[in-house]
């Protein structure tokens, strides 16, 4: 079963946030509904970029990788692997505040 790496953005606190699951649909719903303590303060959050790794050993070195990027580095990563973008009007709006 694949392991979906995802990058969630919340426009109420400008943050990014970087997990990994295998249901994507159910994490997000978790995320949104304040089941998830650590992110219950950025509802909404909206899914920007995800990829699904083949194992969850791929997806969880790939998902520190992307911890450990600067916000400018995460965006260039989801421009680089743009097939992941989900919201690509969101992502464009956060890289004009930030020029």
């Amino acid at each position: 079963m694949p392991v979906h790496v995802y990058i969630l953005y919340s426009s109420k606190i400008d943050k990014f946030y970087v997990s990994s699951t295998n249901d994507l649909v159910r994490r997000l719903q978790q995320h949104n509904t304040g089941q998830s303590t650590y992110t219950s303060t950025g509802i909404p959050w909206i899914l920007l970029w995800a990829n699904a790794k083949p194992t969850r050993h791929d997806a969880e070195i790939l998902e520190q990788k992307l911890k450990n990027l600067t916000r400018v580095r995460k965006i260039r990563f989801m421009l680089k692997y743009s097939e992941g973008i989900r919201e690509l009007e969101v992502l464009t709006s956060i890289i004009e505040v930030l020029q």
